[in-house]
């Protein structure tokens, strides 16, 4: 699929793979792409990148992906711009890691200590809600603008509408300390499975891709100590893979037509038990 003069949403687009893939849309050409997240820099950061790239295509849209109106918002801008939204990644996301249940022992009185409802509820409602109904709403914009030109079910020779590409984890599989991010990354999996197949009724394709432990803000936050004895011992490369790598790879996702399942990039990770 050309992704010459498409219209893109990308989520968590001013830091890691959210921005190496909104710096590699630019060389495909892309019409526009509205560059969602939550730092105070996201205006700056599509200027910058626009300016590098000796083209507008950037456009800044700063709040949270968990808000419903927030995000009717964000499209209804762009398809009244640029029109028909055909191409979705919902990179944003965040880790609240803690065991499930830890035992304090105070004044020789041992507790019990359960992570937080609230914050698994948080987790959820951001890695696994909210990518979610970004992807449905791109397949909805694809879907209006066939209506509108009074086409019904997507026909081969009409070539591929749209792609969306959702970011999983190679934590889906289950990690130690990540019960609610794990969960997220697990559910986008079945996410994935059932949007490819009501997508592409609209000639829309959904694929998922689980990345390994990435060099992005979300991994250093963990602290170095922890990259480097705890993640780096148990990649096949024995570093954090490079942002633009799953960026690259994210790209090919949105660009090939046979590409609608999986695809694990995870320098060969090998978590322990």
């Amino acid at each position: 699929m050309d992704l010459c003069d498409k219209v893109a949403v990308i989520t968590g687009g001013v830091s890691g793979i959210g921005r190496s893939v909104c710096e590699q849309l630019a060389k495909e050409q892309v019409k526009a792409v509205a560059v969602v997240d939550m730092n105070d820099d996201t205006t700056s950061i599509c200027e910058e990148i626009n300016e590098q790239s000796d083209r507008e295509f950037l456009y800044p849209f700063r709040g949270d992906v968990t808000d419903a109106s927030f995000r009717e918002s964000v499209f209804e801008e762009m398809e009244h711009r640029f029109g028909v939204v055909s191409l979705c990644v919902p990179a944003a996301g965040i880790v609240q890691d803690r065991l499930c249940v830890k035992i304090d022992n105070t004044n020789g009185s041992p507790r019990m200590s359960m992570y937080s409802e609230d914050t698994f509820r948080r987790v959820l409602e951001v890695d696994l809600i909210a990518p979610i109904y970004w992807a449905t709403r791109t397949v909805a914009s694809v879907a209006l603008d066939r209506a509108k030109r009074g086409l019904k079910r997507w026909e081969p020779e009409e070539l591929v509408q749209g792609a969306i590409v959702l970011i999983g984890s190679v934590s889906s599989a289950g990690n130690r300390g990540q019960i609610s991010y794990a969960t997220a990354k697990a559910g986008l999996e079945g996410a994935q499975s059932t949007l490819a197949m009501e997508a592409i009724y609209y000639g829309v394709r959904c694929a998922i891709i689980h990345p390994g432990y990435t060099d992005t803000p979300m991994v250093r936050a963990l602290g170095e100590d922890m990259v480097r004895e705890h993640i780096l011992p148990r990649t096949q490369l024995r570093r954090l893979i490079r942002p633009d790598e799953i960026a690259g790879a994210i790209i090919f996702m949105l660009k090939n037509s046979s590409v609608s399942g999986s695809l694990w990039a995870d320098a060969g990770w090998h978590p322990r038990a």
